[in-house]
Order: structure tokens, then sequence, then C-alpha cells
């Protein structure tokens, strides 16, 4: 990663989750002189600072959604990953008004409490159900994306540089779908299925917190970069897992859930029309003109693009045998399979 990590001191909020843990032990690796974490849970605080034990972490009860207890995580430090959110659909779906608490308002303590304390980067997480968003947890993480876009349009000289990313599905992270159907797997239940042919992106944690470092090397002020990633069905990921915990695929088909989509966008044709593609990623610059449109309209492209939106649905679809081999890259799923296989020795 870089800037040189020596000697700074990072924040991640919302840093005892699935990605803020690994963030956390990458951080580390890579020579960073302190790493601050701020959540509001303290149970898992004190189970990370236990399995870390490394005196470079420090620990910062509080809630993004108090400018407060964020100013002091803040103040000292060098960059911050902003990754607190509420992230469950359905949860977000019967409770808006708690997303727009913690997703918008308290993205906004956060780039309000950078710029007070002279904070040189900040990197927001976003997700692929910010584009077109039909669901709370989306619209929120949406205008989340438009703080940070609205800062760089507003604040031409800020002290921080604030930016975003965007990604699908995180495998194996906590809350998602993979740790759900082992768990069935294991007490020989069928896997509960939404919808077999509803797709969506596959990213592990490691792909995402490359993209964070990527923004964070990269990033100008109101970017949103995008990691290009493959998809598959939800019917083939249940079954790529049935297969390769050896049982059969038995499903329990539950139909769509409050807010969900058959298929998830990471970028729309708009943004696709202005943006950089650098390979495995692409840059999405800020549209920076002001309220003065008028003066635009004579200098204005008034030819539009007319590719497609990137999609789950267009993008790389992996076959069953794909996703199984993909999964077996992942540590998460190696651990559960050599724990099934040790079960399996001493009975």
């Amino acid at each position: 990663m870089s800037p040189s990590l020596s000697d700074r001191r990072i924040l991640i909020t919302g840093g005892t989750g699935s990605f803020g843990q690994t963030m956390v032990a990458r951080l580390l690796d890579a020579g960073a002189g302190e790493v601050r974490v701020l959540s509001r849970d303290e149970a898992k605080q004190e189970a990370l600072r236990i399995r870390l034990r490394d005196d470079r972490v420090r620990f910062y009860l509080g809630d993004v959604r108090d400018l407060d207890s964020v100013s002091k995580a803040t103040r000292g430090t060098d960059y911050v990953f902003h990754a607190a959110a509420l992230k469950q659909v359905p949860s977000c779906e019967f409770f808006p008004l708690e997303a727009v608490r913690t997703n918008v308002l308290g993205s906004a303590n956060v780039v309000d409490a950078c710029e007070r304390n002279g904070v040189s980067a900040l990197v927001y997480l976003s997700t692929d159900k910010a584009v077109y968003p039909i669901n709370a947890m989306g619209m929120t993480k949406a205008l989340m994306e438009k703080v940070a876009q609205a800062h760089a349009r507003n604040n031409p000289g800020a002290r921080t540089r604030v930016c975003s990313v965007r990604y699908g599905n995180v495998m194996c992270s906590r809350g998602s779908v993979i740790p759900l159907f082992i768990e069935q797997i294991r007490n020989g239940m069928p896997l509960t299925v939404t919808e077999p042919t509803m797709t969506r992106f596959l990213m592990s944690l490691a792909d995402s917190v490359e993209l964070v470092e990527h923004a964070f090397s990269h990033g100008q002020p109101g970017d949103i970069f995008i990691r290009k990633a493959p998809a598959c069905t939800i019917g083939d990921l249940a079954t790529a897992l049935c297969n390769l915990f050896e049982v059969p695929a038995k499903f329990d088909v539950l139909g769509l859930r409050h807010g969900e989509k058959l298929s998830e966008t990471l970028a729309s044709q708009e943004e696709l029309a202005r943006a950089e593609d650098f390979g495995d990623f692409l840059r999405v610059p800020v549209d920076s003109r002001d309220l003065n449109y008028s003066l635009y309209f004579e200098e204005g492209d008034t030819s539009r693009d007319r590719r497609l939106d990137y999609t789950s649905d267009n993008t790389t679809r992996l076959t069953v045998p794909e996703v199984m081999s993909l999964l077996l890259t992942l540590p998460e799923i190696r651990q559960h399979l050599d724990h099934e296989s040790l079960s399996v020795g001493r009975s």
C-alpha cells in the first residue's frame, strides 16, 4: 500500500466488522504506526484485542451518529477508512430512518470530523445496491456517495481528500449468505434460497481491501472506484457449496425478500460514459460542474454512449465448477472443509 504507512495513524470506523478486521490486519502487516478501531460493540472490540494482542491497535468506543465520538477518534489521524454502516437490506426496509442516521448522517459526521482534524484522506465504503437503488440500504448508501461528491464540489481547497469505493457481495463476510449456507449444510437442513436465478457479484475480502487501497493511493476528491468482478446465480452458489461439502443439493425456495433485486449493478451507463478503465478497476470522476449549467450548454457533448450498465447479469458468469474453484481460494472455506475432514476422521 502506498503512500508509506510507517508512523502513520489510521482510523477504521466499523473496525470490528468483517471488512474492518481484515483491514486492521492488512494495515498492521503494512507497517502502520497506529491503527484505531471505532465501533459501538465492546464485546467485538474485546475479542479483536485479545486475538491481535498488538500495541499498535487502539480501540475507541463510539458511534458515527455522534459527531463528538468521531471527532475524538479522528484527532491526530492521517487516514480514515469509513466502513461503519447498517448493511442488512430487510432490517433497513423496516427501519429506514435508522439507516439514514447511520449511513447518511453518520457518514456526514465522519467527513466533518476529518476536515476539522486535518485528516489527509478519507475513503467511504459503498455498495452495488447504491446504483438504481430500490431499497433503503441502497438509497442511504447512494446518499453517502453524494455526501462525498458534494464535499469535493463545495470544498476545492479542503484539507481532506474524500473518495468512495463500490463493490458487490463480499464472500464469507458477516451476515452474508455463504456462512448461512454452511451452517445449514452442517445441520443437515435444506438451503434457504431466495430465488435461484438471482445473480450476484462475487468478491473476496482480500479483493475488497485491495480496492480500498487502490482508492487510497490513486483517488481524487469525489472519485468512485469500482472493482470488476465475476458473478453467479444464487442457485449455482448453493449447488457449489453442497458439492464441496459432498451433500445433496436440497433447497427451500423463499422468494425475493423486501427490497431485493434479481440482479445488481456496479456502474450505470451514465457513469461508464465518463469512467476511466484501469484493468481490474474503474474510476468514475465526480461531475465537478457548478450550478451555472447554462455556461456549459454550448460546450457540452450531445452524443451519448449507448453502452450497457455493468451488472451481475452481463459480467463474467461463473459455472458451478468455476464457483467451486473460486470458493476454494477463500481461507474461510478451506478451514470449514478441513474441520469437516477432521470430524469425519474422528467418527
